[in-house]
């Protein structure tokens, strides 16, 4: 299909179903069932030490770890299949691919029964994280090409805004799955939560094909010659060449990658640090989870409101001041309801912040046709983060035994982040 007409509303709201299909990901395998389910079954003893490939890991860190590496594999490899993707047309095609992966994979958690095969909850959750990521890389490649820039910021915020409640849906569904497994004629708990993640990878897989059906694959009717390889790097050469003559949008990738970091780790342990640190029960640790789902849906229209009001700049800059007094807030931190709190405004930044980033980047984008590439970059962007947030908060963590000594380095990142954010004008977007 060529010739698309930007602002279709048909389209749009295809687009927007992806996240409705993939956000099951994020929040019942990264953010709550999964994490809950790995902690119970690798509790061997009051040191929760756990063995994996010759080597002894803390439980949570080898999780941190494994997340990392997951996250590295897509860093490397995103960039070449975005450059092959735009000089191809088929952006639709490698979306498609690291969708059926990333539900597939999530589906076969359910053979991971305990620590007896570890390695196939380590397995399956790398191959997951890979999967959703790398479909995210073009997703959000679509946006400029779907949408006007004066419409990036609501058309973002309507994404995530159905993500969080279709997530929310089926993690009211696994739920009640978990917590009543007779009411479904489930055995026990245990089997139930493995049947949880066989409904996160048919959700995600049958949502997605309304995406798939309206999304057009080659929307500049580009006719590959040549080896696709070499020609995806000549891409990637080209879009970097170009990147440096637009300083704005390398000073946002810089302060986007510093305060990420940030964001996405506290995002990535927020459910462990609750069942560590605070001793929090299933049920309350799923409250907490809810609390910021359904208050992230609010944060994504608020902050998309305020920028409209006030600009992308200085409202991202709102929203890392108020991420920095989240984390000190969270190193003091000892009961279940000041943790809800804290919970409600994680939630209200989050979604605010994660989609006024991925729009302000698009809105920052010079005339192109070669999105996907331009993309990589933030997407690989995001994903070094990261690595590198994950990395050191595991590696903080292994070396202190605690899970508030690495909230420390999360606030700097945000300070230093901020910082960044300054160098940029108020008036860019």
């Amino acid at each position: 299909m060529t010739g698309l007409k930007k602002g279709d509303k048909k389209i749009i709201t295809a687009w927007s179903f992806y996240d409705w299909a993939n956000s099951v990901y994020p929040l019942v395998i990264t953010s709550t069932i999964f994490p809950i389910y790995y902690l119970s079954v690798t509790q061997t003893d009051s040191s929760n030490k756990v063995h994996f490939i010759g080597r002894e890991y803390t439980n949570t860190t080898l999780y941190d770890f494994s997340l990392a590496f997951a996250y590295l594999i897509v860093a490397l490899i995103a960039p070449l299949l975005s450059g092959i993707a735009d000089y191809s047309g088929s952006k639709k095609r490698f979306m498609q691919f690291f969708c059926y992966l990333g539900s597939i994979s999530c589906a076969a958690m359910y053979f991971f029964t305990g620590i007896e095969n570890l390695w196939i909850g380590i397995l399956t959750a790398i191959l997951a994280c890979i999967g959703y990521s790398g479909s995210i890389v073009f997703y959000n490649a679509f946006l400029p090409e779907i949408a006007e820039p004066k419409d990036h910021d609501r058309v973002s915020a309507k994404g995530f805004a159905m993500g969080y409640i279709g997530s929310a849906i089926l993690l009211i569904i696994n739920l009640v799955m978990v917590m009543k497994p007779e009411l479904f004629g489930f055995a026990n708990a245990g089997t139930a939560t493995r049947i949880s993640f066989l409904t996160v990878g048919v959700w995600w897989i049958l949502f997605a094909q309304i995406t798939f059906y309206y999304l057009p694959n080659n929307i500049y009717g580009h006719k590959p010659e040549g080896h696709y390889i070499f020609n995806g790097y000549l891409e990637l050469k080209k879009v970097w060449l170009e990147l440096k003559q637009h300083k704005q949008i390398a000073k946002f990738l810089s302060a986007f990658f510093v305060y990420n970091m940030g964001v996405q780790t506290v995002m990535l342990i927020a459910t462990l640090f609750g069942s560590k640190e605070l001793k929090l029960e299933s049920s309350q640790l799923i409250i907490v989870i809810l609390v910021i789902q359904f208050v992230a849906i609010a944060g994504a229209y608020l902050f998309s409101f305020m920028s409209e009001k006030k600009g992308n700049i200085f409202t991202l800059k709102a929203a890392v001041i108020i991420w920095i007094a989240v984390c000190i807030d969270a190193y003091f931190v000892k009961s279940a309801n000041h943790f809800y709190v804290l919970a409600g405004i994680v939630g209200l930044v989050m979604g605010g912040i994660q989609s006024l980033s991925r729009s302000t980047y698009s809105k920052m984008l010079p005339e192109t046709e070669d999105h996907a590439s331009y993309f990589s970059f933030f997407d690989v962007t995001e994903k070094i983060c990261i690595v590198c947030g994950m990395g050191l908060f595991g590696m903080i963590e292994q070396v202190s035994e605690s899970m508030r000594n690495p909230i420390l380095a999360l606030i700097l990142f945000f300070i230093v982040g901020f910082l960044l954010l300054l160098r940029i004008p108020k008036n860019t977007v």
